[in-house]
């Protein structure tokens, strides 16, 4: 089996750990590929340096293969160093050279630290997925939160609420759901998507008494979607979208605003949800959450997000082979 690629993230962070934990747990199941300075694994973890990623299937199962780069200093747990910065950058580029390459079958990014990439290395990008856009060198991609009972979709992202209704444009939610539902068909095996749309406003607007997007905006682009053929929803309330009776009606909820969409997914399943890149030509996943720097190093961190993470990964590229 071709291995997942690990970025390391950031050093200072529970990455490493987390990293460590997932193979600890997988060894017997995926093969995987940490992208590295092996300084910074705990020392629980077997590990082994690997020049080609061939060869970590055979070595997956007793120690953790590590394509190894050195990083400078040593690692000190909730310190981050812009003197890494450089290196978890390259780590990151470097996995979606092997992933593009076929070397690996995906990539599941370790959370990184945004302040120490740019101080150290003057990083340029909001975020990994900007990051990892400008690699595959495509402009439109999406954020899913993903767990086994729901799939969830913001439009908008990282954005003050009083600004999501002038950056809530219809081009806008058109790319979000044909973007979600290709990747449903492409990377989870679904023939024919079903696709949950929320409102914008309390009671999806409530036929224009508490807001006049769903009306102006929303429903126009949906039914001429499903004039296309398209199978949607909505637009739907958002506080009766995620009762589990209502979950079983679609695939994906597509969310006008980040906590429409997240507080749903984080309320069902805190520590099991993935983040998935949409759009890009290759496979990314992360955990759910970011560096942690208060519990680095103490053994506290919890593995389950990177472990679902990984086995999600492993599911897309296998639904995409089969394609």
């Amino acid at each position: 089996m071709t291995p997942i690629a690990i970025s390391c993230g950031e050093p200072a962070g529970i990455g490493p750990e987390i990293a460590a934990r997932a193979w600890e747990s997988l060894r017997g199941e995926i093969p995987l590929l940490w992208l590295g300075d092996p300084r910074h694994l705990p020392g629980f973890v077997p590990w082994q340096a690997v020049t080609d990623p061939a060869e970590a299937e055979a070595i997956s199962a007793e120690a953790l293969p590590v394509l190894s780069r050195d990083f400078g200093p040593p690692a000190v747990p909730g310190q981050p160093n812009p003197a890494h910065a450089q290196g978890v950058i390259d780590a990151i580029r470097d996995g979606v050279g092997l992933v593009k390459s076929g070397d690996c079958a995906a990539l599941c990014t370790a959370p990184i630290h945004k302040a120490a990439l740019i101080d150290g290395a003057k990083f340029a990008y909001p975020g990994h997925t900007e990051y990892l856009a400008a690699l595959a060198g495509v402009e439109d991609v999406v954020m899913m939160l993903a767990c086994e009972a729901l799939r969830v979709v913001p439009a908008t992202i990282h954005v003050p609420l009083a600004e999501v209704p002038a950056r809530l444009t219809p081009e806008l939610l058109e790319a979000t759901i044909r973007i979600t539902h290709a990747a449903l068909i492409r990377d989870f095996g679904l023939a024919a998507p079903r696709l949950a749309i929320a409102g914008l406003n309390p009671h999806a607007g409530e036929d224009g008494k508490m807001g006049g997007e769903e009306i102006a905006m929303i429903t126009p682009l949906l039914d001429r979607l499903r004039a296309e053929g398209f199978d949607l929803v909505g637009p739907m309330s958002a506080d009766t979208m995620f009762h589990a009776a209502a979950r079983t009606g679609y695939d994906a909820a597509i969310c006008m605003y980040h906590d429409q969409a997240l507080i749903p997914i984080k309320t069902i399943d805190f520590s099991g949800g993935v983040n998935v890149t949409l759009g890009l030509p290759f496979i990314r996943t992360s955990p759910d959450h970011g560096t942690a720097f208060g519990i680095a190093g103490k053994g506290l961190a919890d593995p389950s997000s990177m472990i679902a993470a990984i086995r999600m990964a492993a599911r897309m590229a296998t639904a995409r082979e089969a394609r």
